[in-house]
């Protein structure tokens, strides 16, 4: 075996410890990270959280002060979600029973816009995808709520959600959210939900 037919060799190697590595510490885990429930609340207005979002591109305010009837402001809301998540053991037949090791710390969690026809580019058929941070443990035996934003201002102030201002058309997404975190001892641990999440410029409140 030549010099470069051994590099390549020991690179392969490498490579693939690598991601057997990082495939193992994720299921290392005992427990399964579950979303109950996935939700969206409009921003500015008092509609409560709900299936599908409707995310309003531009809401036109007519209060308070100094927004009015006659000089109306033009504002931009972002969106907000709210997740139930809970652990749910790997071995239920173990006789060893799960100890606060097993709670779970969620750090962040990551957004991923799609249509149901397949146009996904980001930034011309759907936002761009994005990451967020948010911090709360789901401990073992019990539930956790959590309120996380999930349509960003500036989402609407860029394509294609932007073009939505000044038409009738509306975009309706697929919506992934993934949260990402790890139990007490470091193994990491995330879960996928879904919601429905329709771009328009909607009637206002």
């Amino acid at each position: 075996m030549n010099g470069f037919a051994k590099t390549i060799a020991i690179g392969a190697l490498v490579a693939s410890t690598v991601s057997c590595g990082d495939v193992v510490r994720s299921g290392k885990s005992p427990s399964f990270l579950v979303v109950d429930l996935l939700q969206g609340q409009r921003g500015g207005g008092t509609d409560s959280a709900g299936v599908p979002l409707l995310s309003d591109v531009l809401t036109i305010k007519t209060s308070p002060a100094p927004c009015t009837t006659e000089i109306p402001c033009p504002t931009i809301f972002n969106d907000v979600g709210q997740v139930a998540l809970r652990l749910v053991p790997k071995d239920v037949g173990s006789a060893t029973a799960p100890s606060t090791n097993n709670d779970v710390t969620i750090s962040r969690y990551r957004v991923v816009y799609k249509r149901a026809d397949g146009r996904n580019t980001p930034g011309v058929d759907v936002p761009h995808p994005w990451d967020g941070a948010v911090t709360g443990t789901v401990p073992v035996g019990g539930t956790l709520t959590l309120g996380f934003e999930l349509v960003r201002h500036s989402a609407k102030q860029e394509a294609p959600l932007a073009g939505l201002v000044s038409s009738p058309t509306i975009i309706t997404t697929i919506t992934e959210v993934t949260f990402y975190g790890q139990d007490r001892v470091g193994n990491d641990i995330s879960a996928t939900g879904t919601i429905q999440i329709d771009f328009g410029n909607f009637g206002d409140f």
